[in-house]
């Protein structure tokens, strides 16, 4: 797997997952709807620590800087 998310994308996306687990974990977010951002929170902390999306690489989309 070829890196192709830049910081940026990666702080973004971890700031996103703190927010949906606050939220999540305060009872603001719940039933179905809570349980699915939940993963997509799980999802997104895990693309950005291995800076790999795979939704990114069939579209060539790559936030990286350019060595």
């Amino acid at each position: 797997m070829k890196k192709n998310m830049g910081n940026t994308d990666k702080t973004v996306r971890i700031l996103i997952a703190i927010v949906i687990a606050a939220l999540y974990f305060t009872g603001t977010l719940t039933g179905v709807l809570g349980i699915v951002l939940l993963v997509f929170a799980a999802i997104f902390v895990l693309t950005s620590f291995i800076s790999f999306c795979p939704l990114y690489a069939p579209f060539g989309i790559n936030t990286c800087k350019k060595a």
